[in-house]
């Protein structure tokens, strides 16, 4: 089996001896080990990673890689999509962050779960991703969101309006700080804490959420995941934000473009041990009392 290890930079040095862990439970189960360039060089004078083979970005992963596995949190897993792309390699994270609703093992898990991934102990959940489009390529050939796709006003403008079109018909325009198209997988992000619906999975919906609306009536909307949504964005300024998942670009307001579902999904592994009901439970403390701590 090979694995690739993949990470960012962290702040804290206190997370060392939990990658350390990381590479020796592979070595123990004698599992071919790549380490991305970029966490290979990180590395370097901390950790002895002269043993692994050093995966350049250059190299096509898709019948070279079996597993792709990050350290780190959610934002983590989220940069390893456009790795990934649409070559099917399956990848689960290990969550150093805080919350870790994509990157659910627990760093005290290391050892059982590499055990558990190694020896084929889960279940593949596949989740699907957006495309946004448009003539000025955005985001160049990395268009594509396991989250969300945000538009949202510049920190010193005032607010936009969003004028909304779904499937070639007018649905709404949304005077406010922004709007949030997100997937099942996003909304437990951005769009929740915006008010938005949480999605299960295999809802096959996204999610329409505005952000701050100035119309207090305005309120999220699910839709079919076969929904193709075309924006266009009005500004006292000359420009806006836009975002796909962790990516950010500022575009001029004359711009327009489509959101759309991607024509492939990503493979996250989940163990055997764990359900999405179960990610749910434990992440939002749900039939939990604060006062009884």
């Amino acid at each position: 089996m090979r694995i690739a290890v993949y990470g960012r930079q962290f702040n804290d040095a206190s997370v060392f001896p939990y990658i350390r862990q990381v590479f020796d439970s592979l070595m123990q189960h004698n599992v071919d080990i790549y380490i991305h360039y970029q966490l290979n060089d990180y590395l370097q004078g901390n950790i002895d990673t002269s043993a692994f083979k050093v995966l350049n970005c250059t190299e096509p992963i898709k019948d070279l890689i079996d597993i792709f596995l990050t350290i780190g949190g959610d934002g983590t897993l989220l940069d390893m999509v456009t790795l990934i792309r649409d070559s099917g390699v399956p990848v689960v994270g290990i969550n150093f962050g805080r919350l870790g609703f994509l990157a659910s093992i627990n760093k005290n898990d290391i050892a059982a779960a590499i055990h558990a991934v190694v020896n084929k102990e889960y279940t593949l959940d596949c989740r699907e991703l957006l495309v946004i489009d448009s003539d000025q390529k955005i985001f160049g050939d990395d268009n594509f969101a396991l989250n969300d796709v945000t538009i949202h006003k510049r920190d010193d403008a005032a607010m936009i309006t969003t004028h909304v079109t779904l499937n070639g018909e007018f649905l709404n325009s949304y005077w406010g700080d922004g709007i949030i198209i997100s997937t099942s997988t996003g909304s437990t992000a951005y769009s929740l804490s915006c008010g938005g619906p949480i999605i299960f999975p295999q809802s096959n919906s996204i999610a329409l959420t505005p952000v701050s609306p100035h119309n207090l009536n305005v309120r999220p909307i699910v839709l079919p995941d076969t929904s193709t949504l075309a924006f266009e964005v009005e500004s006292r300024g000359t420009n806006y934000l836009v975002t796909c998942d962790s990516r950010t670009a500022v575009i001029d307001k004359s711009i327009s473009f489509t959101v759309y579902k991607a024509g492939f999904t990503l493979n996250l592994i989940r163990l055997n041990n764990e359900s999405y009901l179960s990610t749910l439970r434990t992440k939002l403390l749900w039939g939990l009392d604060a006062r009884n701590y």
